[in-house]
This record gives structure tokens, C-alpha cells and sequence, in this order.
């Protein structure tokens, strides 16, 4: 599609000078034929007489329709010249009677439709753009830091881009001249001494690179971003208020979770109530009161899991000396709690950090499920402990594969095949909090399951992991049916990745993709629903009917 010509036009005022009319008219027809024939008198080299008009600006086109750099031109200089430019062409036919010369382009000047509105206000868009986004890096800044700071022995700059998710910062692309670990501790002091704590530099990998490093490993690049813009803003007021008020929910959807364990134990309109899709008429809840207070040991147990969690992320960060945002729990009435958003406060330092404290969080978790879920077990088949026990349907253990056979194993299979099975409260908080722990590592978005992936494996393994992840949610083949709550959680409030670490390059250890990749495994196997066929075949919580 072809270019249209615009026009930037100011307040003009034309003096025209009279002349005898004679050979002068002749002259004047032949200089409306040249102009006439595609050739724009405002981008003239020769000047004319004229009057001032102030500035009058052409950017005509090309054959191609590409603006014709170097044709700029302005009919009067300022408001006091006397003189206006024309073309040589022209001049030449007002000194004698040659035929016009051939037009200089085949499409005729035209003004763009649009008009100069448009362009004026598209200008003050991009102005405003640049006001409210984030500052960039200052360009006499990125000069005196590509001569001080990169050099022949450490990093030959060889090109710049912009850098960021809104281009404020500065990709040097380049050629590395020693181990790059090394080259990026010096760096990173260099650009202390040299800007103070005004910038921070990231390593990352070369994007768009056609090989590997000659060294080993990805060619790398090194980014600079302003401090104030790269690092994350402190907890403001009312973000504490909205984790307090969440956490509050949680409570209350964990004492509901309580409540509900003892569903043999409920009032029959309460029940009815909660169960039949054709009650209408809410019954008294007062009648649950008398529920709470053996609701609690549960509802501690589903919090207890939620805080260790929590718990387990801030001892992995504090010796990285990573500073992490309060957690914002997510209540839910089916597991008591979606687990909790936490955010990173500062930027980490390298892949391995990142690892190891998103993974710290659901081990933490999974470690207290599932020795409440052991000891529940082991309660549960205890003949003494059955005024505590609480009757839930078989079919609850088709929820999970993983799970499901542990139960099957340890409860055996004349328990697991009758309409509903004795269990203890701690069974329940234990299958919640393992099944909270799977979901949060599913390898998606900023999940601690997706930030561990991104960094053990790269940004580009995550979005691979992340697709096949949705899809497996979208069919309801993880989590059954808490699959697509799940994934309209993480759609609306996890679904980005993180950020990338000031060291983005070096390598996190075979034993820790090691891990990793087990860990995945067990969350498919905990989030893995049993069909029919197969619960039978397994002997997993369906009755057999004949």
C-alpha cells in the first residue's frame, strides 16, 4: 500500500509583486505547466522572490511511495525573508523560452484526506504515551556507559535495541570476550562506580540469535533498565487491606468446608437444601451453629496448610535476601482455600534463586498434607478412633488417582466399596491441602509451578508447558471439576509470566530440573480424575451394583 503525502501547514501571509504583462505572462504559464506536471515548487533548490508566510513544509513521495529524504524545503526561511525557494528547472524557464523539462515523478502530490488534525493530534498521543509510561534510560547516559563500561575484554557492543515490555530500557547486543559470570560481576560493579545505584543490568539471552555462544551455552546480551522502573513499588495501604479482607473469606470458606465434612450429621433441610437443584426456600441457618465448633479442627488444618505454604517461601527467600509481598489468599468453598498470591518485591538475582523459592512454598504445603493425610488414613482404620470419624460419599475418591489408591490401599477394598466411607477430619484437610499444593504447581503463568519452570527450563519451555496445561484444564482432564474455576483464576490473576532475573543465563543444575520434572509428574498423577471403568478395575470409591 502506497504512502500518502502529508502536509504540516502554519499561519501563512502571501505579498505578491506585480509585473508588466508581456513575455513575463508567457514566462508564468510555462512555470504553471512545469508545476503542473508533478513537480512540487515547495521542494525547489533556487529561491524566487516571494513574501514571508512563515513555515511551509512538503514531504513528497517517491515512485514507491516513500518519502523522499533530503527534499524538504521551506518557502520562507522565517518571517523577516524575502525569499522564496522554487525548483532550478523553473527558474531556468523564466531566463528563456526551452520547452518545460520531464515531471521528476510519476504520481502527482497529493495531501493527505486525513488532514493535519489527525496528524497533530496522533503527535500529542505519542507525547502523552511517552508521559505516562516509564522513563527511559537517558540517552547521554547509554554513551558514557557503552565507552566506560563494555570494552574489548569483556563486551563488544556491536548493536542497541530497545529493552522492556514498553521499550524503556536498552539492549547492548554483542560479542562476549570471557566467562560470562565473571564478565557480569564486573559489570555489575563497574556500573556502580560509574552510575551509583541509578540503573540495574540484566544478562539475558540474545534474542532472535542464530547460534550458541563459541564458549558454550547461549549467546548472551545485556539489558539496562532505570532502578525505579525495573524494581517492584512497595505494599500500599490497601493492598493490606485487601489481604486482610481475603483472608478473612478464607476463614470463613474453611469453617465452611468443616461444616460440610459432617454432612451425615446436618439437619435434613439443611442437606436438602444444599443438595437437591429444586430447593428453593433457604432453611434456618442458625440450625448450623451447633456445626462450627466441630468444623474447626478441619478449618485449622486447611489454614495450617495455607500458612506453611506462605511459610515455606519466606524461608527460602531470606537468605537470598529476596523480599516477598504479603500473601493474598484466594477462599474457596469446595478445598477451603485456591492457595495464595505472593509477589517478589525485588528482582532475583539468578535462575536458581527463583527455583528454589517458588518450589519451597508447595513442598512446605505438600510436606504437612501429607502427613495429615497419613495420620488420617491410619485413624481411620483404627477401630478405637469411630465416634470421631465422619461418613463422606465413595465416590469423592475418584477425585484423584494418586490419592485414590493410597486410600484404596490403606483402607481396603470392602471400606472403599460401600455408599460412604468413615474417615477422619484430618483425611479431608490433608486431600485438600495436596490437591491446593498440585494446583499451585502446575507449570502455567506466574504460578509457583510456572515460575519454577521458567526457570529451570526458559521462558520459551513455560509457554509450551502453559499451553498444553490450558488445554488439559479446558477438557476438564486435571483437576475434574474444579478445572475450570481453576483455570479462570489463573486467566484473571496469574496467567503472566515473571519477570526475568538479573542474571537470566546461567544454568539451575541437572538435580534441580531433575526434581522439577518429578514433581510435575506427581501433580498430574494428584490431579488425574478416575473413571468409572478404571475406579472399578481399581477398586477406587464406586459401589458395585448388580
Amino acid at each position: 500500500m502506497g504512502t500518502l503525502t502529508s502536509c504540516s501547514f502554519s499561519t501563512a501571509t502571501f505579498r505578491f509583486r506585480s509585473r508588466p504583462v508581456g513575455n513575463d505572462f508567457r514566462q508564468r504559464i510555462h512555470l504553471f505547466n512545469i508545476t503542473s506536471k508533478n513537480l512540487c515548487f515547495l521542494c525547489s533548490k533556487k529561491q524566487v522572490s516571494s513574501g514571508s508566510f512563515g513555515r511551509f513544509r512538503c514531504f513528497s513521495t517517491n515512485g514507491n511511495g516513500d518519502k523522499n529524504e533530503g527534499e524538504e524545503s521551506s518557502l520562507v526561511k522565517d518571517s523577516n525573508s524575502k525569499t522564496a525557494t522554487m525548483p532550478e528547472e523553473a527558474e531556468e524557464e523564466l531566463d528563456s523560452d526551452k520547452d518545460p523539462p520531464a515531471p521528476v515523478s510519476s504520481r502527482p502530490p497529493s495531501i493527505s484526506p486525513i488532514g493535519p488534525g489527525y496528524n497533530n493530534f496522533q503527535v500529542d498521543s505519542f507525547k502523552l504515551m511517552e508521559l505516562l509510561g516509564p522513563e527511559k534510560v537517558d540517552p547521554a547516559d547509554v554513551k558514557l556507559i557503552k565507552d566506560k563500561l563494555f570494552g574489548y575484554s569483556t563486551f563488544w557492543v556491536t548493536k542497541e535495541e530497545p529493552f522492556g515490555d514498553l521499550g524503556e530500557g536498552i539492549l547492548f547486543l554483542g560479542n562476549l570476550r570471557g566467562k560470562r559470570e565473571e564478565i557480569f560481576a564486573k559489570l555489575q560493579s563497574q556500573l556502580t562506580e560509574i552510575m551509583g545505584d541509578k540503573y540495574n543490568l540484566f544478562m539475558v539471552e540474545e534474542p532472535n540469535s542464530d547460534g550458541l555462544d563459541p564458549r558454550g551455552g547461549p549467546r548472551v546480551s545485556f539489558g539496562m533498565l532505570r532502578k525505579e522502573v525495573s524494581e517492584p513499588g512497595p505494599t500500599t495501604l490497601w493492598q493490606y487491606v485487601i489481604a486482610f479482607l481475603l483472608f478473612l473469606l478464607t476463614i470463613g470458606s474453611s469453617v465452611e468446608l468443616g461444616i460440610a465434612s459432617q454432612i451425615n450429621r446436618l439437619p435434613p433441610d439443611v442437606v436438602k437444601y444444599f443438595t437437591d437443584p429444586d430447593a428453593i426456600e433457604p432453611p434456618d441457618m442458625g440450625l448450623l451453629f451447633p456445626f462450627v465448633e466441630s468444623a474447626l479442627p478441619l478449618a485449622y488444618g486447611v489454614l495450617g496448610v495455607q500458612l506453611f505454604h506462605e511459610v515455606g517461601h519466606f524461608l527460602a527467600a531470606f537468605p537470598k535476601k529476596v523480599k516477598l509481598s504479603i500473601p493474598y489468599f484466594i477462599p474457596n468453598i469446595t478445598l477451603g482455600s485456591f492457595g495464595a498470591i505472593t509477589q517478589f518485591k525485588s528482582i532475583l538475582p539468578d535462575r536458581r534463586t527463583k527455583v528454589d523459592i517458588s518450589l519451597a512454598g508447595p513442598f512446605a504445603g505438600a510436606a504437612l498434607s501429607c502427613a495429615m493425610f497419613s495420620v488420617g488414613l491410619l485413624l481411620s482404620s483404627n477401630p478405637d478412633a469411630a465416634g470421631d470419624l465422619v461418613q463422606v460419599p465413595s465416590m469423592l475418591f475418584q477425585g484423584s488417582l494418586l490419592l485414590g489408591l493410597i486410600s484404596r490401599a490403606t483402607l481396603g477394598y470392602a471400606a472403599m466399596h460401600a455408599a460412604t466411607v468413615p474417615i477422619h477430619p484430618l483425611v479431608i484437610a490433608g486431600w485438600c491441602g495436596l490437591t491446593t499444593s498440585a494446583f499451585n504447581m502446575l507449570p502455567v503463568g506466574c504460578l509457583d509451578g510456572g515460575r519454577a519452570v521458567q526457570g529451570a527450563f526458559g521462558k520459551g519451555a513455560l509457554s509450551g508447558f502453559g499451553l498444553t496445561t490450558y488445554t488439559l484444564l479446558g477438557l476438564g482432564v486435571l483437576g475434574g471439576p474444579l478445572s475450570l474455576p481453576w483455570g479462570l483464576y489463573v486467566l484473571i490473576c496469574q496467567r503472566s509470566p515473571e519477570k526475568p532475573c538479573l542474571n537470566d543465563v546461567t544454568e539451575v543444575g541437572t538435580w534441580r530440573k531433575t526434581v522439577l520434572t518429578v514433581a510435575i509428574f506427581l501433580v498430574v498423577l494428584t490431579l488425574l480424575p478416575v473413571w468409572d471403568e478404571l475406579a472399578e478395575e481399581l477398586g477406587i470409591g464406586l459401589v458395585t451394583t448388580f
